[in-house]
């Protein structure tokens, strides 16, 4: 089968497409003939030796999937060749086939297309993990999300409005904005041409938001935590700006502020039953028309490394995806 090897540690140019083994179901796991995996964040850290998991080389990238059941490992019951199924894996996604558990399956509505189901694990499970379990949004209260037009972002824009919060999106461009405004948004921000800290003021009448939600990190981390509302909840979900932030620790006191971390990977280690909860919650939520994942590209397994590339220069708006089957 062919797939993405990333061979030495390096940017996308580095990644080969070469033919492999193709993988064989042991007890309890099925092999899956993908139609779609998406990209995600994590992948373009992965392969430049940046990300916590740094696996052995050489490694496929790729950890979320969907496709219909090609094989059956010994004991596997819950699922039947043919079926259609979201997977989330810990590599190898990016091929024309891959090896998962089959108990961490998911069964994709029929209202889902490949693309899109492959693209909704990863961003919508972080963020109802972020929004709803860590940061504790109600209805009523206020969010502000950063890199709103993203992912995650976008998913936790959508999220926040299934709750009935008020939502502020913020984005570097009015393109994204846009974006962000068609899936709920209730104010938008953009903090390339905008003062983000005046804004976000303006916008909750000098009250602050009661959620932010930060994907992004880097320099409007501080300028977004000034802002925040009494007792409000930062949540840290990630780097995408390659920039670590420094909050001097006086601003959490004066604001009897909390910084949560989000790790959704480990989450659903630690308590799979809550995520297979949380996917349920959201595949209903999907069912009712409340949330509309959005896939803006795809790419064939040759032109994976301009996917990581696009997606590295923040250049997305929701998910892009890679489909082994497009020529």
């Amino acid at each position: 089968m062919k797939a993405v090897v990333c061979k030495a540690w390096g940017l996308p140019d580095t990644l080969v497409v070469e033919d492999v083994p193709t993988p064989q179901p042991k007890a309890g796991e099925v092999l899956i003939r993908i139609a779609a995996a998406s990209v995600n964040y994590p992948d373009v850290l992965m392969i430049q030796k940046k990300y916590q998991v740094q696996p052995e080389l050489p490694f496929i990238p790729g950890s979320e999937v969907a496709g219909t059941v090609a094989a059956l490992g010994e004991g596997v019951t819950n699922v039947k060749l043919g079926d259609r199924v979201i997977a989330f894996v810990s590599l190898g996604g990016f091929a024309e086939q891959v090896v998962a558990k089959a108990a961490g399956l998911i069964a994709i509505p029929p209202e889902l297309d490949d693309a899109t189901a492959a693209s909704f694990t990863l961003v919508y499970g972080t963020s109802h993990h972020a929004v709803i379990d860590r940061g504790e949004l109600k209805a009523g209260q206020t969010m502000l999300v950063l890199g709103a037009a993203g992912g995650v972002g976008l998913a936790a824009v959508e999220i926040g409005k299934v709750l009935g919060a008020k939502v502020i999106a913020a984005a570097s461009t009015d393109e994204k904005l846009a974006v962000c405004k068609a899936h709920g948004a209730d104010v938008l921000i953009n903090y390339s041409t905008q003062d983000l800290r005046a804004a976000v003021k303006e916008a909750t009448g000098g009250l602050g938001p009661d959620v932010i939600y930060d994907p992004v990190g880097g320099i409007y981390a501080e300028p977004a935590f000034r802002s925040i509302a009494w007792r409000g909840r930062y949540l840290v979900v990630g780097f995408a700006n390659g920039e670590i932030p420094r909050l001097p620790a006086n601003l959490m006191l004066l604001k009897g502020a909390s910084m949560v971390g989000v790790f959704w990977g480990d989450h659903v280690r630690r308590d799979p039953k809550a995520n297979a909860a949380a996917m349920r919650e959201m595949m209903g939520w999907v069912a009712e028309g409340k949330l509309k994942p959005l896939v803006s590209a795809r790419y064939s397994l040759a032109d994976t490394a301009k996917a990581f590339e696009a997606l590295a220069a923040r250049q997305a708006t929701g998910k892009i995806v890679i489909e082994p089957g497009r020529a």
